[in-house]
């Protein structure tokens, strides 16, 4: 059969489908892996982090469904950069959640590798990449189903660790009280890393193209993922902090793990480990799926090989941008550091919602926009929650988003000359 690289992408998502995927994301990346360093920043001030966090994303997901809603094709906030703010302002954030989502594809590789077999991690996460890019491959319901499965386990694992928390003789002594030395640099650190938990509703707005009815799916599934997301999080935050204190959740390098042996449900650890690297696994297959989405839309518009841009002719997918996604995701994750790959990604994903807040400033009330306060709280959060991310984080962070900044300039340069 001949490929097609104008063709349009199968909608077979629903809202059932399209909030599971944000819930592998979200939860899947953060419950295992945001708490300890978000301990280290805030101690028990973490709390308010985490509603500070999840304010941002709820004013990113409301500014995201309402442009999603109105450009239901694949590429999220580069679709709507472009459209709202002008080629440049599309291809930054199109760059800056390709390049920060391959590091946390990277980094939650990473994470199955360690909770499975912590002395060849790396191996493990390579395995890992090259399995989940096989299923995205074989078509995005697949991947739905297999999300939908990967969920359900990491919610009862979860259940679990927080019903033995409760009933944990630990928690009869007021754990729970908030450090003298709280800041508010350090409350907004903690909050830079509880985002990156929430992150995943992006998948929703990225697989606009594969949904059915974007209008009423999108702007439904975004605030419905969240939602239950946010729930988990301050159950098992709560949990956390009553059981082991602010100090013991910071030093864990396995915080969950942690708990359940301190609150006497050893026998709970393994199931922990395990739900870990299966919650690792959901996200991983998530943003595979999203990152091969934007970078369909970026090759659409010849900012990538528009090679990447063709269509499998029977499984319906974008599968060269899904090979060349796994393979840099692969090399990555054979050679990266994770608490590297981990702030790499906040800096970049919170660009990308800064671009998202500003595109949706620009909606009028025909186009049904959001109250002027959300995009502009957002943008603001997201700004600020960039810049009180570690140092190394930021350096590191604004020079790539440069160097991707660079090739765009020297791109239209060299078409003016022709």
């Amino acid at each position: 059969m001949t490929e097609d690289v104008s063709a349009k992408l199968a909608r077979r998502l629903g809202v059932g489908d399209a909030v599971v995927i944000g819930l592998g994301a979200m939860i899947g990346a953060g419950i295992f892996a945001a708490l300890a360093p978000a301990a280290h920043a805030a101690g028990s001030g973490l709390l308010i982090g985490l509603a500070i966090a999840a304010v941002v994303a709820y004013c990113n997901a409301t500014s995201s469904a309402r442009l999603a809603a109105r450009y239901p094709a694949s590429g999220g906030t580069y679709v709507y950069g472009r459209e709202r703010l002008g080629p440049f302002w599309g291809y930054l954030a199109g760059w800056s959640f390709v390049v920060g989502k391959t590091a946390s594809c990277a980094a939650m590789a990473l994470t199955v590798g360690s909770y499975l077999w912590p002395g060849h991690a790396h191996v493990v996460a390579v395995a890992a990449v090259v399995g989940l890019t096989a299923v995205n491959y074989g078509g995005v319901q697949k991947s739905a189903l297999l999300t939908r499965i990967i969920v359900a386990v990491v919610i009862a694992v979860l259940a679990a660790v927080v019903v033995a928390a409760l009933t944990s003789p630990e928690m009869d002594g007021g754990r729970l009280e908030f450090d003298s030395d709280i800041t508010a640099f350090g409350i907004l650190q903690a909050a830079g890393f509880l985002f990156f938990a929430f992150a995943g509703y992006a998948r929703i707005a990225t697989l606009g193209e594969e949904v059915r009815d974007p209008a009423r799916t999108i702007p439904r599934a975004i605030p419905l993922a969240l939602g239950i997301t946010l729930v988990v999080y301050a159950a098992v935050a709560v949990a956390a902090l009553s059981v082991l204190g602010p100090d013991r959740l910071a030093a864990a390098t396995a915080p969950l793990s942690a708990l359940v042996h301190v609150a006497g449900a050893g026998w709970l650890e393994p199931v922990v480990r395990v739900g870990a690297a299966i919650a690792a696994l959901g996200s991983l297959l998530a943003l595979i799926l999203g990152v091969s989405r934007t970078t369909l839309a970026m090759a659409r518009d010849r900012h990538f090989p528009p090679a990447l841009a063709a269509i499998h002719p029977r499984f319906q997918v974008p599968h060269r941008a899904e090979l060349a996604v796994g393979a840099i995701v692969a090399v990555a994750a054979a050679t990266a550091d994770l608490r590297a790959a981990i702030g790499f990604s906040s800096f970049g994903v919170l660009l990308y919602y800064a671009i998202a807040n500003a595109s949706a400033l620009t909606l009028s009330r025909a186009e049904n926009r959001p109250a002027r306060a959300i995009p502009v709280i957002g943008l603001i959060g997201c700004l600020a929650l960039g810049c009180a991310l570690p140092g190394s984080s930021v350096l590191t962070g604004a020079a790539v988003i440069g160097v991707g900044a660079a090739i765009y300039a020297f791109r239209a340069h060299a078409l003016s000359r022709r």
